[in-house]
């Protein structure tokens, strides 16, 4: 199959090849895998490339085999067949993958001492139909591993609840006070941790169709583009009113946008979620050690939905399929993996001239990139926003259903965990994410600074203390990009090209505008600190360096923290004016409410960026025409 352009996603064709190139070479019968990606090619080939060029294409496959170690790295030119098998040891493991959490299901499930404190709860578990309603949730054990686990080995911790039948939601019943810890190396439970039954709950948890009695009466919405969509589509590359990009999706970040420039201008050369963490504050036993890595440690892009079997958009949609590999190797196509379309946006400018008696008005539209992942209980929607005054916004959307705690009066902590039913409580937990930013503004060397806005003192020049000034601090290393926001100073960080001036000699820029949100609340010395450094800055800047995509570290399955970028910030480079990488931490802290049960309704975070004199005034005076 002919590849139209280097970073074109993986075909089945290619999957197909890697595994039996992989499977040539690594004669394991017990090698399962975990994802396969594309090893995409150096910056500097992606731009040179032109139409026709010869693609060399490589992928990399991650799994687990017979080896008692954290499984294998596996770069795959199906190209050319070459093959290296890298093994993971030690505290840097291969992600969980389909194997890993089913044999901790089956394990848990089978352990005679786990299934001797459920039924003291009385609950059955004394048939195989009555231990298939027990749903049990695996959860990662690094950070604050076992003791009983040796290290080096896989593990994972696993709670569970109770449906009343296959399609109930089985969160509003769980199995308080009860972990069952994993070792997925032995292949064994290595210890059932059980600090006392809590009465269930009994209040159905239940949100699907059938089970509502009420009806929400909304008038039939149309949207309609009787002449079709406003955007071209080549394969996988975009063009829409002046700018173009590509997408993909990738096992770790998940939605990515490659090569986006406007008006022939490059912007960003790729722009994705790096990483992302959900550290939870409740001390009860059941919940204080959780802080997934949900990116990395669960491949978020491997459990994207297909937007066939549920899309929340309207109007003229365009779908993109991605390939993924199965535990055993087999291709597996989810259909409707990118949802795209446009929507309006209201007003984009307006002015009525009382002299004249005249109003002008201009309508603001977007093009819509969107994918939506679901990790266990949470679902994550991913939407990047591009708008016709050269806006970029990325928002991420937060539903899916809260964690929860099955409390009595005696037991209710309500300033860790609010009460959201009768007998339920839900801990206070955080969600931070970490997206890199790989800048090509106008192409060649970008430089970042810093804007605040400076209160200026009362003097004969401001009698009355209202002047404030704009003040800009150009930083120009890896120690001096390591920021937080500040809204009460209206802060904001802005890449310019130095090399490039706009029509008033200033060099051209665009900025970042952050949201109103935390940063890490675990003290810097936690574990939950140092496998997640990223999140204890919302900016962080690195010059450009290969192999230098992941926030958290490469692998993070069982990691302390190494590889992310409290290490790869540690050189403190220059970054004055160089091939500028920009990490952005955004983040909200969720207290649970009694509207968040038994589904929570989408919460919201994101950034910004915004042209600064990357145009010479407002590009959109011109006249819309409907066409």
């Amino acid at each position: 199959m002919s590849i139209p352009h280097p970073l074109h996603p993986i075909t089945s064709e290619e999957i197909a090849r890697a595994v039996e190139l992989f499977r040539a070479n690594h004669k394991d019968q017990q090698a399962f895998f975990s994802s396969v990606g594309l090893i995409e090619p150096h910056k500097t080939v992606v731009q040179a490339f032109q139409p026709g060029d010869k693609v060399i294409r490589q992928i990399r496959l991650l799994g687990i085999d017979s080896q008692k170690d954290g499984g294998f790295e596996a770069d795959v030119n199906v190209t050319t067949g070459d093959f290296l098998l890298k093994r993971l040891a030690g505290q840097a493991q291969a992600p969980y993958g389909f194997v890993d959490l089913g044999l901790a299901i089956k394990l848990t499930k089978s352990n005679a001492a786990w299934l001797e404190a459920v039924a003291a709860r009385g609950i059955k578990v004394d048939t195989e139909e009555a231990l298939e309603l027990v749903q049990v949730d695996p959860w990662p054990a690094g950070g604050y591993a076992h003791p009983l686990l040796p290290a080096g080995h896989r593990g994972l911790r696993c709670i569970a609840f109770v449906r009343t039948d296959a399609t109930d939601n089985g969160y509003a019943r769980p199995i308080h006070g009860l972990i069952a810890h994993v070792d997925l190396t032995a292949q064994q439970v290595i210890e059932v941790e059980d600090h006392g039954a809590v009465p269930m709950p009994t209040e159905s948890g239940r949100f699907d169709t059938p089970s509502q009695t009420d009806t929400l009466a909304l008038k039939k919405l149309e949207i309609t583009q009787p002449n079709g969509p406003g955007y071209t589509v080549d394969g996988y590359q975009v063009k829409w009113q002046g700018y173009e990009f590509r997408v993909s999706i990738h096992p770790v970040n998940g939605l990515v946008l490659h090569q986006l420039s406007l008006q022939g201008r490059p912007i960003l050369y790729r722009a994705a979620l790096s990483e992302m963490v959900v550290p939870y504050g409740d001390s009860d036993p059941m919940h204080s050690w959780k802080h997934v890595l949900d990116a990395s440690e669960y491949n978020m892009g491997v459990l994207i939905n297909s937007l066939k079997l549920g899309c929340d958009c309207l109007g003229e949609i365009y779908y993109f399929d991605t390939q993924q590999v199965t535990w055993e190797g087999k291709v597996k196509t989810v259909e409707n993996a990118i949802c795209m379309h446009e929507e309006d946006y209201g007003i984009a400018w307006k002015h009525y001239d009382s002299a004249s008696q005249t109003t002008e008005v201009r309508r603001s539209r977007r093009l819509v990139i969107s994918s939506v992942f679901t990790i266990g209980n949470y679902d994550y929607g991913f939407f990047w926003y591009l708008y016709l005054d050269g806006t970029i916004q990325m928002e991420i959307k937060l539903t899916g259903i809260v964690g929860v705690s099955a409390v009595t009066d005696e037991t209710h902590n309500p300033a860790q965990a609010p009460l959201i039913a009768p007998g339920l409580a839900s801990p206070l937990h955080q969600h931070l994410f970490c997206f890199r930013l790989d800048w090509d503004l106008d192409g060649g060397v970008n430089s970042l600074y810093e804007s605040n806005i400076e209160v200026l003192p009362i003097s004969d020049a401001n009698p009355e203390g209202t002047q404030f000034q704009v003040v800009t601090q150009h930083l120009t290393s890896e120690a001096a990009a390591m920021r937080r926001s500040a809204p009460q100073v209206s802060r904001s960080w802005k890449v310019t090209n130095p090399n490039k001036k706009n029509g008033l000699g200033l060099p051209t820029a665009y900025k970042l505008l952050p949201a109103a949100s935390p940063t890490l609340f675990a003290n810097p010395q936690s574990q939950v600190a140092k496998r997640a450094a990223f999140a204890q800055n919302h900016l962080w800047a690195t010059p450009f360096a290969e192999g230098e995509f992941a926030a958290a570290g490469p692998h993070t399955v069982m990691h302390a923290g190494q590889g992310g970028l409290q290490e790869i910030t540690k050189g403190d480079r220059d970054i004055s004016a160089c091939d500028l990488v920009m990490w952005h931490t955004v983040a909200l802290s969720h207290v649970p409410r009694p509207e968040d049960w038994p589904v929570m309704p989408v919460e919201y975070t994101g950034f910004h960026l915004i042209p600064v004199g990357f145009f010479d005034r407002n590009p959109m005076l011109a006249p819309q025409q409907l066409t």
